[in-house]
């Protein structure tokens, strides 16, 4: 499954998250404070070892 690293531009929060996450990060917004994030918020893709 592929991971993300999210960092929010506005609060700085820093979070990895997985495709699903980032998708639904990327409709509503940080988690931590609802600011409007983009694609360019979410670090290069990682395949996680399973």
């Amino acid at each position: 499954m592929s991971r993300y690293q999210f960092t929010c531009p506005e609060c700085g929060q820093e979070i990895e998250v997985n495709e699903s996450m980032r998708e639904a990060t990327l409709t509503h917004g940080c988690p931590v404070c609802a600011t409007s994030v983009t694609p360019s918020d979410f670090g290069a893709e990682q395949q996680s070892e399973n």
